[in-house]
């Protein structure tokens, strides 16, 4: 499936539409719709191509729903993806980063039986600097057809509790990177799976089949600014990274840290890692930092079905139900291994079993405090 002639459409109709055991108009509807995602990825491709030229740099004077100031970027591609998904008759609602309430289906549009959630532009702070920047989506069914539940009304559909769901329900999630080449990372449920696309002929084209995460790695990315507020047990797990060949672990690590998820993700799906942004005590009452609905579900399905893991430290993320469209928790995904020992050195330290940790800076030897025994 990568000799260069497999395009998206073909592979979603191999995929979805030919299965016997599904339904036929559900899954042709979902491979529909993923087609839509996919031209909004394109239109964003081609606007972020245009850089400074485009005129679309800069602050829109604006704050979403989360207090952070809008690009002018946000605003464009969050309209791209709404004009491009809300006519044809699939989605019954969306939700976004960039707006704060479900946006229902207009009256003048039909309504379907998927769900879209979506971050349009994430790692927005790069673009100023040329950076990587990408997309990211979840869908989820508003009901099963064959349940007694396929009764409820197109408005109880396009609600809030609608979205509400924990991220094991997802029928698809994927992302694009717009990197030198613009890829579109995507997920079914049987495996993941990655698309390249071919500018010249405007096809997302099949280069990345069934992708596999290494259970081992030897990298890690985390915002290292950030080290004073994390937690004992994530703090022991990057020490023992930075001690290196000289510690526990016996082999070098090396760090990484671009201030974009997609960035990130897409890297670990490449050659594998593990990417934190973990609990901390910056902000108390925030229980992580990234938003479960539309970045955190739809990256960890993407990385189970490439043999990986993804957790909040103490549970898996697509058992998480959330509470809020807007909710967040603290993820770390990535390579099978890496990703099991941060969630037993968090078990070791609930059920206080772990050695108390301290910075190798304080200890007996250190430049801080002398060794009196010598």
């Amino acid at each position: 499936m990568q000799d260069g002639r497999t395009t998206l459409s073909k592979f979603l109709i191999d995929t979805l539409d030919r299965q016997p055991c599904a339904s036929t108009q559900g899954m042709a509807g979902l491979s529909a719709l993923l087609i839509d995602v996919a031209a909004a990825i394109k239109s964003i491709s081609a606007m972020l191509t245009k850089g400074a030229l485009g005129g679309h740099y800069g602050s829109a004077q604006t704050v979403n729903t989360h207090g952070e100031e809008q690009k002018k970027l946000d605003v464009a591609t969050n309209e791209i993806f709404v004009q491009q998904c809300e006519w044809d008759g699939l989605l019954a609602a969306m939700v976004s980063e960039e707006m704060e309430d479900v946006y229902a289906i207009p009256s003048g549009y039909p309504r379907g039986e998927y769900l879209l959630a979506f971050d349009p532009l994430d790692g927005s702070s790069n673009i100023d600097i040329n950076g990587v920047v990408g997309s990211i989506f979840s869908v989820l069914r508003t009901r099963d057809p064959a349940d007694s539940a396929a009764t409820e009304s197109a408005d109880e559909s396009a609600n809030e509790a609608a979205f509400l769901r924990p991220g094991c329900e997802q029928v698809a999630a994927g992302y694009a990177v717009y990197g030198p080449s613009t890829m579109l990372v995507l997920s079914v449920g049987n495996g993941t799976h990655g698309f390249t696309l071919e500018r010249d002929i405007g096809n997302f084209v099949l280069t990345h089949s069934n992708i596999r995460i290494p259970d081992d790695t030897a990298e890690f990315a985390i915002n290292a600014s950030n080290e004073r507020f994390w937690e004992p047990p994530v703090r022991r797990y990057v020490q023992e990274c930075k001690d290196g060949r000289s510690g526990c672990r016996a082999r070098d690590f090396n760090m990484r840290w671009i201030a974009s998820m997609v960035a990130e993700v897409h890297r670990i799906l490449m050659r594998g890692g593990v990417f934190m942004y973990p609990r901390d005590s910056k902000t108390p009452a925030m229980e992580g930092r990234l938003r479960l609905l539309y970045e955190a579900n739809p990256m960890s399905f993407l990385i189970e079905q490439a043999g990986g893991l993804a957790i909040t430290g103490r549970e898996r993320i697509l058992d998480v139900r959330p509470h809020a469209l807007h909710g967040r928790v603290p993820v770390i995904l990535g390579s099978k291994n890496e990703v099991e020992r941060i969630a037993r050195y968090h078990g070791e330290y609930d059920r206080g079993e772990d050695k108390p940790f301290t910075s190798p800076l304080f200890g007996t030897r250190s430049l801080f405090l002398p060794d009196f025994t010598a």
